[in-house]
């Protein structure tokens, strides 16, 4: 396909002309992607938060909290399972989506020099589909585990953890996994994604699904352990939400390794310092 007819829309309407050539620009779609999508997971966490506070009136709290709260008997409703399931979801689109946002723009910039040498492309849509499928799996994985620990007590029906041992265990565990050799492998991946997307380019829509997934699995391998710390927080709590996220994204944004084991040593120092509180709690208080 030559230069001169590669993107020339102009025997189609005005309006139809003019979307042609602003989807003939894969960094604008990849942008547009991302914002789009993590804007609407937070809009969704806003709304979910907003009926649980009351903020939005009584009968948008009791509704969501009905909704999210199981039988007398242990047992779960669809409802339930549904709304804790699309709250996962909204929040792997607001959590993960802006820290995916560096490897969307290498897709997009090398689909760009692509399309300017008239080679078939496809839209960074497709990639960002492959990627979000991954973390989609992750959600219904971590609604499982949130049903699980809610029966075995750990979780209380607000969402929030009801142990300080429990808390403090996560804690531990997310700021190890820091240092482990498999979350720097995922992390080097998730940093520099052009070595791979040179080296496995597709031009199908299916090849490129694939490559969004494979990119989404290192992405999971760098940075589930971060996602799981808000049952050690609160699922629900928003700061942490917004603070893990911008952890995560700075961690595929930065080199070395010096700030990943800083958020590992901060995370076990939190969570030594959540067991020892726990356990202070239940120490009996000698009277003089």
């Amino acid at each position: 396909m030559s230069e001169a007819t590669r993107h020339d829309f102009n025997h189609l309407p005005a309006g139809t002309a003019g979307l042609g050539h602003v989807f003939a620009r894969p960094k604008f779609v990849a942008v547009a992607c991302v914002v789009v999508l993590a804007l609407l997971g937070w809009v969704y966490l806003a709304l979910l938060l907003a009926g649980m506070g009351g903020s939005f009136g009584g009968y948008a709290a009791g509704m969501v909290q009905a909704l999210c709260r199981p039988l007398p008997d242990g047992a779960w409703t669809a409802s339930a399972i549904a709304v804790i399931a699309s709250m996962w979801v909204a929040m792997t689109l607001a959590m993960m989506l802006p820290s995916a946002a560096p490897m969307i723009m290498t897709y997009a910039g090398i689909a760009d020099t692509a399309a300017h040498k008239g080679e078939r492309i496809v839209s960074p849509f497709v990639l960002a589909a492959g990627y979000t499928a991954v973390w989609l799996g992750f959600a219904v994985i971590a609604t499982a585990m949130q049903i699980v620990m809610t029966r075995a007590a750990l979780l209380d029906v607000g969402m929030a953890s009801a142990s300080g041992l429990f808390s403090g265990a996560i804690f531990i565990a997310a700021g190890i996994y820091q240092f482990s050799a498999l979350k720097h492998a995922c992390l080097k991946r998730c940093r520099h994604p052009f070595p791979f997307f040179f080296a496995n380019w597709a031009t199908t829509s299916a090849g490129v699904f694939r490559l969004g997934m494979k990119q989404g699995l290192y992405c999971l391998g760098c940075c589930w352990a971060m996602m799981v710390v808000m049952f050690a927080v609160g699922v629900m709590n928003v700061i942490w939400m917004a603070g893990i996220g911008i952890v995560m994204a700075a961690e595929k944004i930065l080199t070395g390794r010096r700030f990943t084991y800083a958020v590992g040593i901060v995370l076990v120092i939190a969570g030594v310092a959540t067991v020892v509180m726990a356990m202070a709690s239940h120490w009996p208080v000698r009277s003089s």
